[in-house]
């Protein structure tokens, strides 16, 4: 095995490994997907972690950077936050974080997948790799630098597209809507477009009081369509930039009680059906009410 296939396969086992993921399809993309194609060239300014939870677009971490030493790809293969504008903290994400929510989203072979908040598209590439080349990718990125980046970077993967844009408007029906930005909700555009037996895959997230930070905290959710009321459950921690136009004053004054790990345990379901707010109502705005 060539020296670089090697590192990428040592890099997959470790991350899925801190993940505690065992689907060798997901091992496989990541040591397939050369992570250095959407980082640009080194040095790069990183920031090594402990524990899960930081997504691609930034964390409160990221003010932590520390140079490496040259432009050894080496640097790119372990558990670290790769700067993609330092200047605004953002960054291509936690490879472990990343690995335990798609392993949630459980993207297969000849799926559809919608990806909201694409960065540079290295985690869009795995997903084109999990749903292969009779799947589709439509990943969608509201910095236009960064689309512009995505679409250069995703060249070698015809089943992934890049739009620019907050994802308000979106076509076509997805078995994986994947969100890597801090929302107080779904947006409607989302649910509808989720296929029966589709997972979303959403950070819910809220700020600290007095704080005007993009950055918030809180929990990812994997919610799979079934029926009416679908089932809800908590992956992980997370911690990450706000979701454009999926942030509401009144959901997040709601969310906040249910925010810590401990109090989500009693999120059980989502229901997307119109309802008067009830007893069992955690977080409920329109047409999206966890309980």
């Amino acid at each position: 095995m060539p020296p670089i296939d090697s590192l990428r396969l040592a890099y997959a086992e470790k991350i899925c490994d801190i993940a505690g993921v065992r689907r060798h399809a997901l091992r496989d993309a990541f040591a397939t997907v050369p992570r250095e194609r959407f980082l640009g060239a080194g040095p790069w300014k990183i920031v090594q972690l402990t524990g899960q939870g930081q997504s691609g677009q930034g964390s409160k971490a990221s003010t932590n950077y520390h140079e490496t030493p040259d432009a050894r790809i080496e640097h790119l293969y372990d558990d670290v936050l790769v700067a993609i504008d330092p200047a605004r903290r953002l960054n291509n994400g936690q490879p472990s974080a990343h690995a335990l929510w798609i392993d949630a989203a459980a993207p297969d072979l000849g799926e559809s997948v919608l990806h909201i908040g694409c960065g540079t598209g290295y985690f869009t590439a795995i997903f084109a790799e999990l749903v292969g080349a009779t799947g589709r990718v439509v990943a969608f990125e509201v910095d236009p630098t960064l689309a512009e980046r995505a679409r250069a970077c995703l060249a070698p993967w015809p089943q992934a597209r890049v739009e620019t844009g907050d994802a308000s408007t979106i076509v076509g029906a997805y078995d994986v809507i994947y969100v890597n930005a801090g929302a107080t909700h779904a947006r409607t555009e989302w649910l509808s477009a989720l296929v029966p037996g589709g997972r979303l895959v959403l950070p819910l997230t809220v700020h600290a009081r007095l704080s005007h930070s993009p950055h918030g905290t809180g929990i990812v959710i994997c919610a799979e369509r079934v029926g009416t009321r679908w089932p809800v459950r908590i992956v992980s921690t997370v911690g990450i930039f706000d979701c454009v136009g999926a942030r509401d004053e009144r959901a997040e004054a709601q969310l906040r009680k249910v925010s810590s790990p401990a109090a989500a345990a009693g999120i059980h379901t989502l229901s997307v059906e119109p309802h008067a707010r009830g007893e069992h109502c955690l977080v409920h705005v329109e047409g999206f009410c966890l309980q």
